[in-house]
């Protein structure tokens, strides 16, 4: 996603990108660190929406947007909300660091649908130094994922830039239906969508769409009844499939990579350390002892055998 305050020419504050989720894969969303030098620094209207979370040390900061002026001390965990077509200008006192998240219109405005809500109710509104735990918690997640060097699956960016919609438009799910769980059919077309397309990115759209259901109730109905979030079961899929398929002996390591879904090699590695406590390389190690020990099993039975056999 192209994000204009990259391109804004900055009176004398410079806003760079530190970490970004540029070739992570997510689609209708986006999120960078930027670090910015003291002075002030424009943004011009964009056509999404933006939202800057205040990271590390408080620092003094004059701001102005739609209209509104203020002077404050910026601390870590303040947000500001703006929404496209909103320019702004920030002046700030010392260096600092800004979590920069964006949200395509589209994104929201579909997200806004799956929540029921009528449009009157489903708009991002311009706040300024807001203090929210529950978007806070939102932010830090999103920031641990800019710094992981093996990010997590998309779907988890997803899930977390849906709460955040949820969160900016006041608004909680407001499901028609009451179900608790998936019913065993469509819990059973979600697992078998998941197994067929490893392979491939998949997205909590697609997933929804196969139990006709919104994205929001579709992550509430699932995880009651799998135990745990889309996300994560679709990860410990991967790392399942990695784990026959290296068992196997067929394929090299780069090729189990892309069969199971992982971006790459070392992304597989690490996710299969994370839940399954060994490497790629350990667990293959592990299935060839198994197998050379069911073969010298099988021989010493046959010796067994033919020691006990009666004698002619």
């Amino acid at each position: 996603m192209s994000d204009p305050i990259h391109t804004a020419a900055p009176d004398d504050g410079v806003p760079v990108s530190l970490r970004s989720s540029r070739g992570r894969g997510w689609r209708g969303f986006g999120a960078a660190l930027l670090g910015i030098r003291a002075g002030t620094y424009r943004i011009p209207a964009a056509d999404h929406h933006r939202i800057g979370v205040h990271v590390g040390a408080p620092v003094r900061a004059d701001c102005a947007c739609d209209g509104q002026r203020m002077s404050r001390i910026q601390a870590h965990g303040d947000i500001d909300v703006i929404p496209a077509g909103l320019p702004g200008r920030w002046t700030d006192s010392a260096d600092c660091r800004i979590l920069h998240i964006t949200l395509d219109d589209a994104f929201v405005r579909r997200t806004a649908e799956q929540l029921e809500l009528t449009p009157s109710r489903a708009q991002i509104r311009r706040r300024m130094q807001v203090r929210d735990p529950r978007l806070q918690h939102i932010a830090w997640a999103m920031a641990a994922e800019l710094e992981a060097e093996d990010a997590s699956d998309p779907l988890y960016a997803e899930s977390l830039c849906t709460a955040l919609v949820a969160r900016l438009v006041d608004a909680q799910p407001q499901f028609r239906e009451r179900r608790r769980m998936l019913s065993p059919q469509a819990a059973a077309r979600v697992i078998d969508y998941v197994d067929a397309h490893l392979d491939r990115r998949l997205t909590l759209t697609e997933l929804a769409a196969l139990v006709s259901i919104s994205v929001p109730h579709f992550k509430v109905l699932f995880r009651e009844t799998i135990g745990m979030p889309v996300h994560q079961y679709v990860v410990r899929r991967r790392v399942e499939r990695a784990k026959a398929l290296l068992l196997e002996g067929r394929l090299t390591l780069s090729q189990i990579a892309l069969e199971a879904g992982f971006a790459h090699q070392s992304h597989m590695a690490n996710w299969m350390n994370r839940v399954l406590g060994a490497t790629p390389a350990e667990i293959a190690r592990s299935g060839v002892r198994a197998t050379t020990l069911l073969l010298v099993g099988d021989r010493g039975g046959e010796e067994a055998a033919e020691a006990n056999a009666p004698q002619r």
